[in-house]
């Protein structure tokens, strides 16, 4: 059985995990060993172009995905759904939907409240450029020379055209607005993507990984899971792993640095007895160190789809949504970020007894700033035993208000002389839903996650806070978090990017007090 040892001991080789792995070995004074539960990233579907390759990836069966699904949930009329999380080299950046969404300035500036330092948006705006080779038009919000390819949209179709125009005609200030630029809400446009110019996926692994495993100071294991962290007292000294060569103990030297995402890295922190003191004791874990936030504040968006028929062929879309809109409701403060973002498509993206042969196109609401609350905890002390995973969506009523505006909003955007020649029968909810109870009965039946869970080992301060501003678990040496667990609040769009920059601000930050 192969011995391991480095300086620093990477847990998850997702988006977070690949990036730390990739800067911190820079430095050839250093060692790194970055592991990763699932195997290399081979699957042909990761990197091929059609759409219909990417559904497979999130298969709770797949080899990709670690097969996560929620508790029954109230606010959807009981339902579970499924979370696909990425198991794999590259982790969810490798079975995402592709989108490259920073969040509003405003989600940063507000980071201060929640007790964290250096995470404006002046201040991060360095690290989110550090890492683009952006391909638009250039722009001093925009890097160029970074490993991550980012493209605008390459071909998109009609109906995605006349979404931007309707946004115009209903009052948004700019078409076709660089929604990670100056203003995110100035107005429609077609999203950015973790793409190569010709459209090819790129993954946080494939950016910050593969390039660099010649480098003789990183390595990376495979097939490894972590079982639990070695501590002595309170200094984190190491991980014990499983593999198919049996149980080891993986020795840190400097750092341990959990990145296993927003529902393994809170688990792993519990089974080795960090976390909410009296959840551990009922669970048959002895206390290291009581945080009560470990696996609290777990926040996720929410979608669901308001469907037409369209009255002219359709071209399959390179990706699921092909336009972006950010606004704001009126349900919360407009001195936060919008709380409506929305995807938009030419597909039918709702569930099969609203489809209909022929073409079609899709506006998706999304709840981008949820007020509910859910929580991950353990199912047992079994390592291989999944987190359980309750969101408690839909608990607070203001979630809801903010879909039912959403799917109003989307009648009047198609109801524009943009849509007059392209709109046909509204498919989902349907025509004759237009009363409160009957918009909300649909929002409960048809509700689904954007699959972006965050915050369950938050940063800041107060008593359910779990790293510093340094992202060191308090309470213990040689341990940080890095990953979407980290985020102290859910940023306002798909999150990858802004773990993107957690985890090139965190190398820094690292490497600055080695």
């Amino acid at each position: 059985m192969p011995e391991y040892r480095a300086d620093y001991v990477i847990v998850g080789s997702g988006t977070a995990g690949s990036i730390l792995a990739g800067r911190l070995s820079e430095d050839p004074s250093v060692s790194v060993l970055l592991l990763e539960f699932g195997g290399m990233d081979s699957n042909p579907a990761i990197y091929e172009k059609p759409l219909t390759s990417m559904f497979s990836l999130w298969d709770p069966k797949g080899a990709e995905n670690w097969g996560y699904a929620t508790a029954p949930q109230p606010g959807l009329d009981g339902r579970g759904i499924d979370i696909a999380r990425g198991k794999v080299l590259g982790g969810s950046s490798a079975v995402n939907a592709m989108i490259y969404v920073r969040g509003n300035r405003r989600d940063f500036d507000s980071w201060a409240s929640l007790g964290v330092e250096g995470l404006s948006y002046d201040e991060v705006l360095p690290f989110f450029k550090k890492s683009e080779q952006f391909h638009g038009a250039p722009s001093d919000y925009h890097g160029t020379d970074g490993p991550l390819s980012i493209i605008d949209y390459l071909a998109p179709s009609s109906v995605g055209h006349a979404f931007i125009e309707a946004a115009a005609e209903l009052g948004a200030t700019f078409k076709g607005n660089d929604y990670n630029g100056a203003h995110q809400d100035a107005g429609a446009s077609f999203y950015q993507s973790t793409r190569t110019p010709d459209g090819v996926r790129v993954t946080a692994s494939s950016a910050f990984v593969t390039p660099n495993l010649e480098r003789p100071n990183l390595k990376l294991v495979t097939g490894a899971r972590a079982t639990r962290l070695l501590l002595d007292g309170t200094k984190a000294t190491g991980v014990e792993i499983a593999t198919a060569d049996g149980v080891q103990s993986v020795s840190a030297n400097r750092e341990v640095i959990v990145a296993a995402g927003a529902f393994e890295s809170p688990k792993l922190l519990m089974l080795s007895g960090i976390g909410p003191a009296d959840h551990l004791r009922s669970v048959g874990i002895s206390v290291v160190q009581d945080l009560p936030g470990v696996g609290q504040n777990l926040q996720d968006h929410l979608l669901l789809g308001v469907a037409y028929e369209c009255t002219e062929p359709l071209n399959p879309p390179e990706m699921l949504a092909e336009a972006a809109l950010f606004t704001y409701t009126g349900v919360n403060s407009r001195d936060a970020s919008p709380d409506l973002q929305y995807f938009f498509g030419p597909v039918q993206f709702v569930a099969p007894e609203y489809m209909t042969d022929g073409p079609g196109f899709t506006f998706a609401p999304i709840v981008a700033q949820p007020l509910s609350r859910g929580s991950v905890t353990l199912a047992s002390t079994d390592p291989t035993a999944l987190a359980k995973v309750d969101p408690r969506y839909l608990t607070r009523e203001e979630d809801v208000a903010v879909f039912e505006y959403g799917i109003r909003y989307a009648r009047e955007l198609v109801q524009t002389s943009a849509f007059s020649k392209l709109r046909g029968r509204e498919l989902a909810p349907g025509p004759d839903v237009t009363s409160s109870n009957g918009l909300r009965a649909y929002i409960r039946k048809s509700a689904s996650t954007v699959w972006h869970p965050a915050c369950t080992c938050r940063m800041g301060s107060g008593p359910d806070a779990v790293l510093d501003s340094q992202f060191k678990v308090y309470g213990l040496d040689g341990l940080r978090v890095v990953d979407a667990s980290s985020l102290p609040k859910l940023v306002n769009g798909n999150p990858n990017a802004a773990i993107m920059m957690l985890a090139e601000k965190a190398a820094d930050l690292i490497r600055a007090t080695a």
